[in-house]
């Protein structure tokens, strides 16, 4: 085991650890290091099968509390994945959005400089903003971006996440890194509605849940829109090639002088596979194909989709990006890393799993 893995005097605080990548990322740590993991969340029903592990302690709590971020940051490395992330709330909920993508998270920001942490802080994608069909490569630190108008409370949680870069990047005393994701996919991804959540889950489970109920796909605005899809399992290799290269923040000043190029640290990464580009009816397809092998069924049996508005879908104040494909190079320089599970193998396991937890539950 490589010796900084072994070293069980490491604590790593997880914000958002029930969550989609929170459980896996937590799975990870347990099974490949020695290290000790302080988590915190609203909701562990992902991570039951963890409660229990001696090298955890686990905290029912959110980053509204400012004792709760205080205890966070005493930890030396915080990796944050909390968020309110889907499409459906981003209309209704705009405000809640905003203080859960920006206020929170700037105070973490605050007390981890403070005390000396490393903040390794989870954005988006969407704060690349309204791109067009024919937008190239997506760059950390050359894309410029461009919103929709305030009357467009689609924006309300990328803007958010943006503002919260821009503070991040602009305290003096912070050691951080920013994650860009670039539509993680997996198992535990989001939720079936009316079983174990309500609204409307992000496009995956969306069109999983669908497909499971036997009902038609939806396309929203005919599903013209392109995504990259990256499994949630590359996702979290990334961050052991981050942990790695930076040391668990303990890169020496000389390290650090010497190569100031290759650190982790004041740096944007995106984190996606451009080789996995689907529009969302070429995804729509692709699932109900792989649903139709699972199943032992022909494909002609399982509803065609269906193309609906964005407004009649998520309300008024709808717009969305036409294309995200991320440039990779930088992650791959800087930390040796690229992701490499193909787009079949994705939805597979994605499916697989939604099917064996939600088929009794339809």
């Amino acid at each position: 085991m490589n010796l900084l893995f072994n070293d069980s005097s490491i604590t790593v605080a997880i914000v958002g650890c029930g969550g989609f990548i929170g459980c896996h990322l937590l799975d990870a740590i347990l099974t490949r290091t020695k290290w000790r993991v302080f988590g915190v969340d609203l909701d562990f029903y992902r991570i039951q099968h963890r409660l229990s592990d001696e090298r955890c302690e686990f905290m029912v709590a959110d980053l509204a509390d400012k004792s709760v971020v205080e205890r966070i940051a005493k930890y030396p490395v915080v990796v944050n994945l909390a968020a309110i992330c889907t499409p459906s709330r981003y209309m209704a909920e705009a405000p809640e959005v905003i203080r859960s993508n920006y206020d929170h998270p700037a105070a973490l920001a605050d007390a981890c400089a403070k005390s000396g942490s490393w903040l390794i802080h989870f954005s988006t994608s969407e704060i690349y903003g309204r791109t067009s069909a024919d937008s190239g490569l997506l760059l950390e630190d050359e894309t410029e971006l461009t919103f929709g108008p305030v009357t467009a409370s689609r924006w309300s949680y990328a803007t958010a996440k943006l503002l919260t870069e821009r503070y991040i990047a602009g305290l003096k005393n912070l050691k951080w890194t920013v994650v860009r994701p670039f539509n993680f996919v997996g198992p535990y991804m989001d939720f079936m509605p009316g079983v174990d959540g309500s609204g409307i889950p992000r496009v995956l489970a969306n069109f999983s849940s669908a497909l499971v109920r036997g009902e038609p796909l939806k396309l929203v605005n005919g599903g013209v829109a392109k995504r990259s899809f990256t499994s949630v399992f590359d996702a979290v290799d990334f961050l052991f090639a981050l942990f790695e290269t930076g040391k668990m923040g303990r890169l020496s000043e000389a390290a650090l002088e010497n190569a100031p190029e290759k650190s982790p640290f004041s740096q944007a990464f995106n984190i996606g596979n451009p080789d996995n580009e689907l529009t969302i009816a070429e995804l729509a397809n692709k699932m109900r194909k792989i649903y139709a092998e699972i199943k032992g069924v022909s494909v002609e049996s399982i509803p065609e989709p269906q193309v609906v508005s964005g407004v009649e879908y998520y309300g008024e104040g709808y717009e969305d990006s036409m294309r995200r494909l991320p440039s990779v190079e930088k992650a791959e320089r800087l930390l040796g890393f690229k992701a490499k599970t193909p787009i079949d193998d994705v939805l597979r396991e994605s499916l697989e799993w939604f099917v064996k937890h939600y088929g009794s539950a339809s």
